[in-house]
């Protein structure tokens, strides 16, 4: 319960996001948040809030059938790509190598919408979705996949084959990953891999290794630095996430290429240049969400999620937190809904662990009553 008691609190903060900062984490003793000692009778058992969370016997999976009740949907394929619908209590999931897009929601099965086809060579297949940004009138939605050619992303409308709007995203030997969020202004933001290919990134007429921002047609959004070209920056690898703080119109993007994993703030029309955060052990940047107060980093082979703080000065301030280690394994996508729960995918049966109840989407509940828990 700590842990999730973090993500909540850090989640429903005030700040405001640093310009630049550049930073390496270094492994804390303990980041976990910490219980004073609590008074006792002798002969008396202790009050059950005063037993650590992690020591507290936690209920077991059985078959699909999961007790957390932070779980929302089970025994899926690994997932590449969650976003939240309007409602706050419902969410699409995107399996990475089934190319299977669904729609979960606590108490009921999962409802499959599409079926894509994809290529999972080179980290590839179903690795990013968005919600058109009038989903409200028309439910359509986006996806980022690989194909046997190149990478794509693709409008899918209920009861409709999947249409590609974005084709020739260069194919390679891995870097094939890339992400998609809505901008909150009419457009989406794509994130692309290299094709493993570092010079992609730099080659201003490839869209490999990019941040892109286009309309529902993949066209150069209106607003672009450069109105004939859809790239907002350059020299991304591996990327894992993408995600923005609407509050302030701030854009971050996780990446996993080169010697250290990395977080870095979008500047449009500027090269990504020095990343915001590093991690030279390299745990496997993931999805991330943000608030105007908070960047939380999904961890896939550290099995954790990481907060950073930022300041209004630009610099970050302590160490970041580590949250939800060990407790549902690899974190592979995240979401944050329109209450500001935050939505989580795993991937433990590639390369995990695996629960039997796995692989899962998870529904973080932010604290009430000065207490925090999972509902």
């Amino acid at each position: 319960m700590g842990a999730v008691a973090a993500v909540g609190a850090l989640l429903a903060g005030c700040a405001q996001f640093p310009d630049e900062h550049t930073g390496a984490w270094k492994e804390q003793p303990s980041l976990e948040p910490q219980t004073g000692p609590q008074p006792s009778i002798e002969g008396e058992e202790p009050p059950a809030e005063s037993v650590p969370p992690q020591q507290q016997q936690q209920p077991q999976a059985n078959g699909c059938h999961d007790p957390d009740p932070a779980v929302v949907a089970t025994c899926l394929d690994p997932i590449g790509a969650v976003v939240v619908l309007p409602d706050g209590q419902s969410a699409l999931v995107g399996e990475r190598a089934t190319g299977r897009v669904l729609r979960v929601q606590r108490g009921a099965p999962p409802v499959e919408l599409a079926r894509i086809p994809v290529n999972t060579a080179g980290g590839g297949g179903l690795t990013g979705l968005a919600l058109s940004p009038t989903y409200h009138e028309d439910e359509l939605f986006y996806a980022y996949v690989t194909t046997g050619g190149d990478n794509q992303v693709v409008r899918v409308a209920p009861g409709d084959r999947p249409k590609p709007v974005l084709t020739g995203i260069p194919r390679g030997g891995s870097g094939n990953g890339g992400a998609l969020i809505d901008d909150g202004r009419g457009a989406l933001l794509v994130a692309t891999g290299n094709a493993g290919n570092p010079a992609n990134a730099a080659n201003p007429t490839s869209l490999a290794g990019k941040v892109l921002r286009i309309d529902g047609f993949g066209k150069p959004a209106p607003g672009n630095p450069d109105p004939a070209s859809p790239v907002l920056a350059s020299g991304l690898s591996a990327p894992g996430g993408l995600c923005a703080a609407a509050q302030t119109g701030t854009y971050w993007v996780t990446d996993r290429g080169g010697p250290q994993d990395a977080l870095y703030q979008i500047r449009p029309g500027q090269p990504l240049g020095s990343p915001a955060w590093t991690w030279p052990d390299r745990p496997g940047v993931a999805g991330c969400v943000a608030s105007p107060a908070i960047v939380v980093v999904a961890l896939s082979d550290a099995r954790a999620m990481f907060s950073l703080n930022p300041t209004p000065e630009g610099a970050f301030t302590g160490q970041p937190t580590k949250v939800l280690e060990n407790t549902y394994g690899r974190f592979s996508s995240t979401a944050l809904g329109p209450d500001g729960l935050l939505w989580a995918g795993t991937a433990n049966k590639a390369g995990g662990q695996p629960e039997p109840s796995d692989d899962r989407v998870v529904r973080i509940e932010p604290p009430t009553g000065g207490t925090a828990g999972k509902d």
